[in-house]
């Protein structure tokens, strides 16, 4: 299947035409999905109003789903699957939560930015946000490129980074915003995971900044000492020249690579309905890469 990718504005982002994601893919168009995302980091699909069961069979045609924070907390869910993330302001009756309710206070934390289950291992690969009613004003999604972000660190700080690992633990981000209400069990569930700061995207072969809002501490240095660095690299991460902002749009497909890029949700106002539904794929391979289909027809992905 011919498709076209017409890259954004920004030094990061494309969007793709000629496709219906509705329909099982073929492995050659998956491929070539896969190629352009190595690239652009961020694929932008508009006008695919997807049902749950094709939500799930397009993010399974990747490879195996993650469950994320659902591990620690299960809640109940208007959505026929575990797998469908529920980034939404909506309760399981179908109407606006309250604004101090758990899953608003627990969605606020996407307005951090963050590599999508960088806790744990193995960490996320790709997520696929659905828009089913975005916001009359705010509301969009910002990427950053990661990978921009290296390239643009002076010499001195490459070198200082080069070996360095740091902690990344699930409920971090969430302490932050005063959502603590956890057993003890539920905070062992998923205990810290080191990364490095500094990996090498295994697709593109280029190196990143692997940091964000899960990142609690830097291996070898103090507590205190490793939060101000990872502070430090996530502000020079997030500089507007590494951006992408995206503006939704109903029917709006959006895929993104979590191993070369941070994300975060803007604000809108919580009283006003917006519905999201998001799958995200298991990073199997880690930092060897892999390739989930097999190669039977020709990539046709023609760049615009």
């Amino acid at each position: 299947m011919h498709f076209s990718v017409k890259p954004s504005t920004a030094r990061l982002g494309a969007f793709v035409s000629g496709l219906d994601l509705s329909q099982p893919l073929l492995s050659g168009t998956r491929a070539a999905l896969e190629a352009a995302i190595a690239e652009h980091a961020v694929l932008v699909f508009r006008d695919q109003p997807l049902t749950q069961d094709q939500q799930i069979a397009l993010a399974r045609s990747f490879g195996p789903l993650d469950l994320g924070l659902k591990r620690v907390k299960k809640t109940a869910s208007r959505f026929r699957y575990d797998e469908l993330l529920d980034i939404s302001n909506v309760d399981v009756n179908g109407e606006v939560a309250a604004r101090n309710t758990r899953r608003v206070v627990s969605n606020l934390a996407n307005q951090l930015w963050h590599s999508d289950s960088s806790f744990q291992k193995p960490a996320a690969r790709y997520s696929m946000l659905s828009a089913i009613t975005v916001a009359s004003e705010g509301g969009d999604t910002e990427f950053c490129d990661l990978r921009a972000a290296y390239d643009a660190l002076p010499e001195a700080w490459k070198r200082e980074l080069e070996g360095r690992e740091a902690l990344h633990y699930a409920l971090h981000s969430r302490f932050v915003l005063g959502d603590d209400d956890y057993t003890d069990e539920q905070r062992a569930e998923l205990p810290p995971v080191a990364w490095p700061i500094v990996r090498t995207h295994p697709d593109s072969k280029r190196k990143l900044l692997f940091v964000g809002a899960h990142a609690c501490e830097v291996v070898g240095l103090t507590l205190a000492e490793g939060r101000m660095l990872l502070m430090d690299l996530q502000e020079h991460a997030t500089q507007r020249e590494f951006v992408y902002a995206h503006h939704w749009q109903p029917g709006d497909l959006v895929m993104w690579d979590n191993r070369s890029t941070l994300h975060r949700g803007r604000r809108y106002d919580l009283s006003e309905r917006r519905e999201m539904r998001r799958t995200t794929t298991l990073d199997v391979d880690g930092d060897a890469g892999g390739d989930h289909a097999t190669h039977a027809e020709e990539p046709s992905a023609q760049t615009a």
